[in-house]
């Protein structure tokens, strides 16, 4: 096969995704957009395609396939108006259950799994804390033993989705921080968003203002031993196993909101003349759009190579950091490109490129930043000292 170039089945699942989000066209995202309301219908859609399960278990009502799938599947969702607001609507009920599904108990995934994958329960991913920000190992979010229970208190942000959740996979520490041991002590929970003891704030933020983002006081709230993932103390272990697949998927959504607006860019630029001539002919415009799908085309190959890596059972980490990287930043750039080729009209709401520049920002700053990709390149592929 060609490298890059999909199999049938691959291509069978992008044209599917691409059928599946025609109604839910440019003025339904804008209303979303303006309106701040989560895209039920679009979620819905999705679920009762199955989609949901597109990387889970057969025997739990999935479809058993890779993270080569799941990325295939996740840039075309992303390269349509729906844009990141689409594709983290459903994002997290991708990757947040992994640790499930590789540390669950049998138990827990009879139970959890089928549910999540039928779109029944929607899950949300609390680890990030406003004070240790990247930095995992500092959470101060407490778990402590009360006899059959866990009693959690702390706080979480940028939890998305938060306001539909049912439950949250929480990262919660159930022993003191040890500076030799920096990653032990912390457990993995997938707890029920119990209303009287979880407050949810929503943060305002810059764009995809469909999908909401918030910060999640947790107060006294108990948590069964039985909804514990796995073994106390390894929750920090457990969530690396969804780490490369979900920049994998950063990446490729990236790249779809990122084609999405190079597509609209040039359409208006075969349309729109200026002077007598369409804007088209000008290098000014040509040039900067051909570089963006010489950009989105490259950093595409190397999600497509971290993917098959990851689901070869192969190491992995440079290649989905750099997938990260190169996604998020060509991403941009064919969303910024895209607005200052539509000039003023740009700059207005109903031609869509503003807020797919808005959306794709995320992209370069979660779940890991720009800057700690290339620490983790230089430090892992080239061999440096450790810089932070």
């Amino acid at each position: 096969m060609i490298p890059g170039e999909l199999s049938s089945d691959q291509q069978a699942i992008r044209e599917a995704i691409q059928r599946l989000m025609q109604p839910f066209d440019g003025a339904y995202w804008l209303e979303r957009d303006e309106t701040a309301t989560f895209p039920h219908e679009f979620r819905q859609a999705v679920a009762a395609g199955g989609w949901l399960g597109v990387a889970m278990p057969e025997e739990f009502g999935g479809s058993g396939l890779g993270v080569t799938e799941a990325v295939v599947m996740m840039e075309a969702v992303a390269n349509s108006h729906g844009a990141m607001s689409a594709a983290s609507s459903v994002h997290l009920n991708i990757f947040g259950p992994q640790a499930i599904v590789k540390h669950g108990s049998a138990e827990q995934k009879a139970a959890w799994l089928p549910p999540i994958i039928a779109g029944d329960l929607i899950t949300c991913f609390g680890v990030t804390e406003p004070d240790a920000g990247l930095d995992t190992t500092r959470i101060t979010t407490a778990a402590r033993r009360d006899g059959g229970d866990y009693v959690i208190s702390g706080r979480k942000i940028w939890t998305s989705t938060a306001q539909q959740a049912h439950r949250v996979v929480l990262l919660a520490r159930t022993a003191s921080y040890d500076a030799s041991r920096p990653t032990e002590g912390l457990s993995l929970f997938f707890a029920e968003l119990d209303p009287a003891h979880v407050e949810i704030r929503e943060i305002p933020k810059m764009g995809r203002h469909a999908v909401n983002s918030n910060l999640v006081f947790y107060d006294g709230l108990r948590v069964p031993v039985g909804d514990r993932i796995g073994e106390e103390g390894r929750g920090f272990r457990y969530i690396l196993d969804s780490l490369n697949p979900e920049r994998c998927l950063i990446a490729a959504e990236a790249i779809g909101v990122g084609r999405q607006a190079l597509g609209l860019a040039s359409e208006y630029a075969r349309e729109r003349k200026v002077f007598e001539r369409r804007i088209g002919q000008n290098q000014a415009i040509q040039h900067p759009l051909a570089q963006s799908w010489a950009e989105l085309e490259a950093a595409w190959l190397m999600v497509l190579r971290a993917a098959a890596l990851y689901d070869a059972d192969q190491p992995c980490g440079p290649e989905a950091n750099a997938a990260k990287y190169l996604g998020a930043e060509a991403g941009y750039h064919a969303c910024e490109r895209a607005v200052l080729t539509h000039g003023g009209m740009g700059y207005a709401r109903e031609f869509h490129v503003e807020r797919l520049l808005r959306e794709v920002w995320i992209n370069r700053l979660t779940p890991v930043s720009q800057q700690l990709v290339l620490c983790h390149i230089a430090e892992k592929v080239l061999g440096m000292p450790k810089s932070y």
